[in-house]
């Protein structure tokens, strides 16, 4: 072999490597920019998920402030409506209060209204002495018919007629006065205590307003309610 062959075959084998080489650059390459590839797309992915969870974490509580706020407005407009209730309650009650003053006005009515609350306070007590207090202004009118009063009470309890005490001394406060709202007042009646004083029975027509009102207000509330609905 001369040194041309020599000289040849060593050029091809020098080709060789280079192709060779470059070959597994290009592989090393194309590799590279596939796991560059492979490396970006995961990272857009996780940025993507980043970003649609934050998303998803400020639309919860933007609907957490929604449903907060909701509460609160709907709390306060059912406030409002039995505030507005509580209004129309009290001012029935008021109207109500003021027509009791009429009742002891018409004293032919009041008298008898007088004899049966003495006789129902006296079927409620049972008692064998009993104290009684009324107005100021009553007290003759209850005088006049303290003796049939007794006397019905002893026939429907079937007893012998009880003690009465009238209290003129201390009397019950006077009928309510525009002038002194604030001050303590009664529309009429009596109360009745057992002498000891540890039962008493408060019959005046305020107390008994107190009870309808209490018993009625149920259906108030739902008739006011009803109105509010229409």
């Amino acid at each position: 072999m001369n040194d041309a062959d020599v000289s040849k075959q060593i050029q091809q084998m020098v080709r060789f490597i280079l192709q060779e080489a470059e070959e597994k650059a290009n592989e090393i390459s194309v590799s590279a920019e596939e796991e560059f590839n492979i490396e970006k797309l995961q990272l857009v992915e996780a940025e993507k998920k980043k970003i649609r969870q934050e998303y998803e974490r400020k639309e919860k509580q933007v609907e957490v402030r929604k449903k907060i706020e909701y509460s609160m407005q709907l709390n306060a407009s059912r406030i409002k409506v039995l505030q507005a209730q509580d209004d129309v309650v009290n001012s029935m009650k008021e109207a109500a209060s003021e027509e009791l003053l009429n009742v002891s006005y018409d004293h032919h009515v009041y008298k008898r209204l007088l004899k049966d609350l003495i006789v129902q306070s006296l079927l409620r007590l049972k008692e064998p002495a009993v104290l009684l207090r009324c107005r100021e202004n009553d007290l003759h009118l209850v005088q006049s018919v303290l003796d049939s009063a007794v006397q019905e009470y002893s026939e429907k309890a079937n007893v012998h007629a009880p003690e009465i005490i009238v209290d003129n001394k201390i009397f019950l406060p006077p009928a309510p006065s525009h002038h002194n709202s604030h001050v303590s007042s009664c529309s009429g009646g009596v109360v009745l205590a057992s002498r000891d004083g540890k039962i008493v029975f408060e019959n005046t027509l305020d107390a008994r307003l107190d009870v309808v009102f209490r018993n009625k207000l149920p259906e108030i509330r739902k008739w006011l309610c009803g109105q509010v609905v229409a």
